[in-house]
């Protein structure tokens, strides 16, 4: 009797059967292969709750156009109502302070009871506000306190707002308060009082800051007085320069822009030190610097140079506390500051040079090439590749202002060169020089910069740049010094020089072919470029340009050259193959 076959059964609640394709929840499809014996019904994702009904979002929206709306309110009490005849001043600035007060105290009483958090952070921060607007009316429009009592009063009450803030743990009222204050100020005061109490602002949220870690607040302090400052600092350039006249109140403007990089500049340092990863603070410094740049640009360049100069120092020597071990551990500014005070204070370098410059065009090369070898200089002691950038990066700009002056065309024709080159240009050039030996010198030292293709790409366009150089500073030398054949001088001196340096480069590669191949191959390649471009001059300029005595003498030391070098070449590579064995 054959045995019992088992017949399978439905598992329940699947309308399938186990272990079987069937169909699961909802009609799906079940594959094979799943695990267990049941059908694994398909997750369900829980509905999107559409953004306006969320918890707290229509509250926040209401409260921050309640904020808007109130200030705006304070606004018209204390300037729209003089203007309309309404009731006296006294009243108009008391009732506005009574009506901060009592915003404040209520926003007080509503932040402790259930849910009334966003509606009590929204009362104080109109209230605190509106006192704001309040005493900057008293000081600014009205003129009834001296601008010292009154910028003291503000601060006072900024730091009640921030310090309401910071109990409460709610960055939302600290910004709230600040901007707030910042953007109804305009309209209740002139243009230097007004920058006044947007520093105290600024300065006001610095407490905050090393307390507490909160970006947007630092962007909310910042921004305003940044804006505004150079704003009013634009007006009063365009202004004086349509009228022919000098800046009216330069020197305020002035002040104001250095109090606001000040604040900016302590406030990050004193912040970076107790939390190091706090970019948004060392952005800061950047911003705030710029109103001190453009308030500069207000005087004559030697007083421009003075100020940009002042604030590069600043700058650069913040950025340098990191090179020193010892000091770097005991201030602990962290990298990124010393990045961006690098870099801005970079930037006012280059104002520096540009503006002290600014008489002597043909000294600003040297300016620059100055600070590149500085930079270059730095880097290569301390191995750090932001100085070596910015070094770079003024060895590039040396070079485009060199060209600009000495540009093919000038050293190319006789009377150009007599119009445009002097000594100044020579000594450029021969600095420049001094540049590019720094940078081939350089760069291979640095951590992560060693790659061959790198250092091969530096050495040939360090080997072009010398080339350019030895060109301007012999052309130079020659029309400043040598008289009517000076130019024809200057041009046969170059092509010797560049064959020379070829000759060196090459001998100095084959000296080294066997112990380091790197770095033969670099001055072989560099060495053959250069001997090919004095060969390229010399048929292409110099056989057509050149005369006489002077022709036939950079001819015959470039054939000497070239036969000594070819001859030492030969050998070299004969003696680094080897030799045949003996039969």
């Amino acid at each position: 009797m054959a045995a019992a076959q088992s017949v399978p059964q439905p598992a329940p609640g699947f309308g399938g059967w186990a272990g079987a394709p069937g169909y699961g929840p909802g009609g799906r499809v079940a594959g094979v292969g799943q695990r267990g014996t049941g059908w694994v019904a398909p997750p369900v994702r829980a509905p999107r709750t559409p953004w306006w009904q969320r918890e707290g979002v229509i509250s926040r929206v209401l409260a921050v156009a309640g904020v808007g709306v109130t200030l705006i309110g304070v606004l018209m009490l204390l300037v729209l109502a003089a203007q309309a005849g309404f009731f006296g001043p006294v009243a108009r600035v008391v009732a506005g302070g009574v009506l901060s007060v009592g915003l404040v105290g209520a926003g007080w009483r509503v932040f402790g009871r259930p849910g009334g958090r966003v509606g009590g952070i929204a009362l104080v921060a109109t209230g605190i506000a509106g006192a704001y607007l309040d005493v900057v009316a008293v000081t600014g429009y009205y003129r009834w306190v001296a601008p010292g009592v009154g910028l003291a009063v503000a601060l006072v009450v900024a730091l009640i707002g921030v310090g309401i803030a910071m109990r409460w743990q709610s960055q939302p009222l600290a910004v709230g308060v600040v901007l707030g204050a910042a953007v109804l100020s305009p309209a209740l005061t002139t243009e230097l009082m007004l920058l006044g109490f947007l520093v105290v602002l600024q300065a006001a949220g610095v407490p905050v800051q090393m307390r507490r870690e909160w970006p947007v607040l630092h962007v909310a302090r910042t921004l305003p007085v940044v804006l505004a400052a150079l704003s009013v600092i634009a007006l009063a350039g365009l202004s004086a320069a349509i009228s022919g006249d000098e800046v009216e109140q330069r020197g305020g403007l002035l002040v104001a822009a250095v109090a606001c990089a000040v604040v900016g500049l302590v406030g990050a340092v004193l912040v970076v030190r107790r939390r190091a990863g706090d970019i948004t603070a060392s952005i800061t410094i950047a911003l705030t610097a710029l109103p001190v740049l453009a308030a500069a640009m207000l005087f004559d360049r030697v007083v421009t140079a003075s100020i940009t100069g002042a604030l590069a120092a600043v700058l650069l020597g913040l950025a340098a506390t990191t090179l020193v071990p010892g000091l770097a551990d005991r201030l602990g500014i962290p990298r990124h500051t010393a990045l961006v005070s690098a870099l801005t204070g970079a930037v006012s370098l280059l104002l520096t040079c540009v503006s002290a410059t600014g008489s002597e065009p043909h000294l600003l090369p040297t300016a620059l090439f100055a600070v590149a070898l500085a930079f270059l200089a730095v880097a290569a002691t301390s191995r750090t590749r932001v100085g070596a950038g910015v070094g770079i990066g003024f060895a590039l700009l040396g070079g485009l202002v060199l060209l600009a002056i000495a540009s093919p065309e000038t050293l190319a024709l006789h009377r150009l060169a007599d119009q445009r080159l002097d000594i100044a240009t020579a000594a450029a050039a021969v600095l420049g020089l001094g540049v590019a030996a720094m940078v081939a010198w350089t760069v291979p030292r640095l951590p992560g910069w060693a790659d061959q293709a790198l250092v091969t790409g530096v050495w040939i366009a360090v080997s072009v740049a010398g080339l350019y150089y030895v060109l301007v500073a012999a052309v130079s030398l020659g029309v400043s010094l040598g008289g009517a054949d000076g130019f024809i001088l200057g041009h046969s001196l170059a092509t010797i020089v560049w064959m020379v340096a070829a000759t060196a480069s090459l001998f100095y590669g084959l000296r080294r072919l066997s112990r380091s191949p790197a770095v033969a191959k670099v001055c072989l390649v560099s060495g053959l470029l250069v001997a090919a471009a004095a060969l390229a001059k010399l048929f292409l300029f110099d056989l057509s340009t050149l005369s006489g005595l002077v022709r036939v003498a950079a001819f015959l030391v470039v054939g000497i050259l070239l036969l000594l070098t070819g001859t030492r070449y030969a050998r070299a590579f004969a003696d680094s193959r080897p030799s045949d064995p003996a039969t």
